[in-house]
């Protein structure tokens, strides 16, 4: 029986887990091709990572989307291990998982050994902080549903204490103009995808914690958000026109924009930018940039870019190893026609999941391996209960088009329902949509506690 591993239950890993185990569970094959399917990963649960900004705005509770990997394993016919990846043993087919601890600290699991016949490492990619000064220990990250649960609490709290601070008296002078100064400022650096709709996020939040009476701040002028991108415009990854139409949009919301500045220091209550202009922040958020995990430059001589992902062919196997393939933010996909790699998008990692599924029936069959071809169909990027903005292209209208208002809200919403879709299948994804609305009537649009 041949041995699957996929190291990493994302978005890309734990679908090609899934559909591996739909097609060759014994109980399910009926091709009489058998394959034993194993799932790692570091986390008990599963979580869609381009929601963890709404978590962290509170405006999505993680425990009503988390999927449990065992549950899932055991519906869809394979194995899940928690671990994390340690180390890997090229020439015996054998990788190694760390201890897993409590929340004590006490041993849950020992350190592991698996065997394998075919490795599929799928590990995503980490925040990486550029060795900026005091950006690891003075700001937050949102890598993980506990990054995101902590920065939703400290805005919390700091909105409380920042409603009954004590402050001087200052003599007005006649005619002057009221303070601009906001109570409690949010800092969020990096202008990319995370870093633009968690900020839109935050303004509709600071106006729910206000309404429900957790304090009394005007959401629009005592709560600041600033959002740095050092770049000449926001979400750069993105067309010109998008960039355009968003900052427009998150003027009208109140964000106050720093393009061009790039962040020199991370220190308690500020920051310091290469320029010599200093940001208040009673809150800093880190979403400039992402690398891989420091785990794959030790991986038994893998060879890995200079971001540290593992460097692939067009077939997704490693350059040096054709039993170890790689998808999703860890593999250095080549894009034909392009200057770049295939980007650490959503939507490449499930067209890779897709296309393993198909190259891998061909490996078992002994037959040669297709190549694999990234389609781009455009972005979409979320400003909350505000609105949404995007570029559709490719095989969706056979051009290039800005979309944005509630077309482009309506099609962000649908990339996370494809997601459900390919998990549990069309029919339980339509009874998740209608769950998850019924909840939405009874609870508050934002978590508040």
């Amino acid at each position: 029986m041949h041995r699957f591993i996929v190291v990493g239950g994302g978005a890309g890993g734990l679908e090609l887990a899934t559909r591996l185990g739909d097609r060759y569970a014994p109980h399910k094959n009926k091709s009489g091709v058998q394959a034993q399917v194993t799932l790692v990963d570091r986390n008990p649960t599963h979580i869609w990572k381009p929601l963890l900004h709404e978590v962290a705005a509170g405006s999505m509770d993680p425990f009503t989307q988390e999927l449990e990997y065992a549950a899932q394993a055991r519906w869809h016919g394979f194995e899940f291990q928690q671990g994390e990846l340690t180390g890997l043993d090229r020439a015996n087919k054998r990788l190694t998982l760390g201890t897993v601890l409590d929340d004590d600290g006490a041993e849950l699991l020992p350190e592991r050994e698996l065997e394998y016949d075919t490795l599929i490492i799928a590990i995503g990619s980490t925040t990486a902080f550029f060795g900026v000064k005091g950006a690891p220990e003075y700001s937050l990250a949102l890598d993980t549903v506990g990054q995101a649960e902590r920065f939703r609490k400290r805005l919390i709290a700091a909105c409380m204490r920042a409603e009954h601070q004590v402050h001087e008296p200052v003599e007005s002078t006649p005619g002057a103009a009221p303070s601009s100064e906001p109570r409690i400022q949010v800092a969020i650096v990096g202008g990319g995808a995370t870093g633009v709709e968690l900020s839109a996020e935050l303004r509709n939040t600071a106006q729910v914690l206000s309404a429900y009476g957790l304090h009394k701040l005007d959401p629009r002028h005592d709560v600041g958000i600033v959002l740095i991108e050092a770049g000449p415009r926001i979400l750069p990854a993105l067309q010109e026109r998008v960039s355009t139409a968003t900052a427009e949009l998150l003027t009208k919301l109140g964000v106050k924009l720093m393009i061009g500045e790039t962040v020199a220091e991370v220190a308690p209550g500020i920051i310091r930018t290469a320029s010599g202009k200093t940001v208040r922040a009673d809150l800093t958020v880190w979403a400039a940039g992402i690398k891989a995990p420091a785990i794959l430059s030790q991986l038994d001589g893998l060879p890995v870019n200079r971001l540290g992902q593992l460097n692939v062919r067009l077939t997704l196997q490693t350059e040096i190893d054709d039993n170890v393939f790689a998808l999703g933010d860890c593999a250095a996909c080549p894009w034909p026609g392009n200057e770049r790699n295939v980007p650490p998008r959503a939507q490449a990692a499930h067209q890779q999941a897709s296309f393993l599924m198909k190259a891998l029936a061909a490996r078992l069959d002994g037959k040669p391996l297709p190549e694999f071809a990234y389609r781009d169909f455009g972005s979409l990027v979320s400003l909350g209960h505000f609105s949404a903005v995007g570029n559709l292209m490719g095989g969706v209208i056979g051009g290039n088009m800005l979309i944005e208002g509630l077309f482009a809200r309506f099609m962000y919403m649908s990339l996370y329902r494809l997601h459900i879709a390919a998990l549990h299948g069309y029919a339980r994804m339509v009874l998740d949509t209608f769950a998850h609305w019924l909840r939405r009537t009874t609870l508050p649009r934002v978590k508040l506690h």
